[in-house]
């Protein structure tokens, strides 16, 4: 039986263009033979619209970002929960109907793996990939799921956060407190966007204003010295069993001081290490504990968990990403690849567990 699958990318966030180049490898990944792809792009200003391009042309080329071509048909969800499907409008005013069964929402950041999309796909009544609404939501803000983490008792070093008008009256003692350098983050942000690491004080009003460019709220971290950059997948499987990948590093060379937006994109100075070299024990360690987050955070079908390891050798978790990056090459699909699972197989895996959940 061949399943409609709605490949749904881009988005109104400022990881529009990463979105389009996740959704390039899952595009050309479903097996034309179990899978009936129908491709939407939400442009930047949110409007939906087929994609007739090639898989191929969603790639980052010369150091220039994809995007979605906004003259694309005008496409429609219906929100009907007995009637799955998306209408497209055809330039001589006409509709054309496709029917759907499940929906692959390849959405990095706000409007998208935020809870926003998974809470349209609720109302229609359409299976989806990945997490729910809670989860997503919770996943998405930093400061929330740090809460819950710690909740959990699962270490998340020391923050805080505080919406960025506030700034800097009521925080400065308390962020100082933190230690240098900090990390200064939009609490609902990915793939790096607006985040500065700052070593002095007079670098700080500039990067919360940086952080507040993409998010109202601010959440700043302690830096963890000589850290380990460490990271974990988690799959749920057909059986509805969760597991947990080999782990990796991110190993950040040259100028960057972090694994910042250039570095994960746009140059060759990171060296990413598949399968990390750890000892079996601290590996066992890392792999229980983004199983353990994945259930206290309430996640479903996949998320990317990412890890620092101190100079002591403690395993604190960082952030957990329910829709990771999704390119051939990304540090998740790579996860998955060391651990014996291919591509092609992980987004298949993927689309079938979500229609299995329902």
């Amino acid at each position: 039986m061949t399943h409609r699958v709605l490949v749904l990318f881009g988005g109104r966030s400022s990881e529009h263009a990463i979105s389009c180049v996740s959704a390039g490898s899952v595009l050309q990944a479903l097996d034309p033979h179990r899978f009936e792809v129908i491709p939407v792009g939400v442009t930047r200003a949110g409007a939906w619209v087929r994609f007739t391009g090639a898989a191929t042309d969603l790639v980052i080329r010369d150091g220039v970002l994809p995007e979605v071509d906004p003259r694309g048909e005008p496409a429609t969800l219906s929100l009907d929960p007995a009637r799955h499907g998306v209408w497209f409008e055809r330039p001589d005013g006409s509709r054309e109907w496709h029917d759907i069964d499940v929906v692959f929402p390849v959405l990095h950041g706000p409007h998208g793996e935020d809870g926003t999309i998974q809470g349209l796909c609720e109302v229609a009544g359409l299976p989806y990939v990945g997490s729910g609404v809670l989860a997503s939501a919770a996943c998405m803000d930093k400061a929330t799921t740090k809460r819950l983490l710690d909740a959990a008792d699962i270490p998340a070093g020391d923050w805080h956060s505080f919406p960025a008008h506030e700034w800097p009256e009521q925080h400065t003692d308390v962020v100082q407190g933190l230690g240098w350098p900090l990390f200064v983050k939009p609490t609902r942000a990915g793939s790096s966007m607006g985040v500065s690491k700052v070593s002095d004080p007079e670098a700080l009003h500039e990067a919360v204003q940086a952080a507040a460019a993409h998010d109202p709220h601010v959440i700043i971290e302690a830096g963890v010295p000589a850290a380990r950059e460490i990271e974990c997948g988690v799959l749920v499987g057909v059986d509805g069993v969760a597991r947990a990948s080999v782990c990796a590093e991110i190993k950040v060379k040259g100028a960057h001081e972090f694994y910042d937006f250039e570095a994960k994109y746009l140059d060759d100075s990171v060296e990413l290490v598949v399968p990390a070299d750890l000892s079996p024990e601290l590996s066992d360690e890392v792999r229980r504990t983004a199983l353990a987050a994945f259930r206290a955070l309430g996640c479903a079908g996949l998320a990317r968990v990412d890890f620092f390891i101190d100079e002591s050798g403690q395993v604190i978790l960082n952030e957990i990403n329910t829709m990771p990056g999704f390119t051939s090459i990304s540090m998740y699909p790579r996860m998955w690849q060391a651990s014996g699972v291919t591509y092609p197989d992980l987004v298949g895996t993927l689309v079938e567990e979500a229609l299995a959940r329902g």
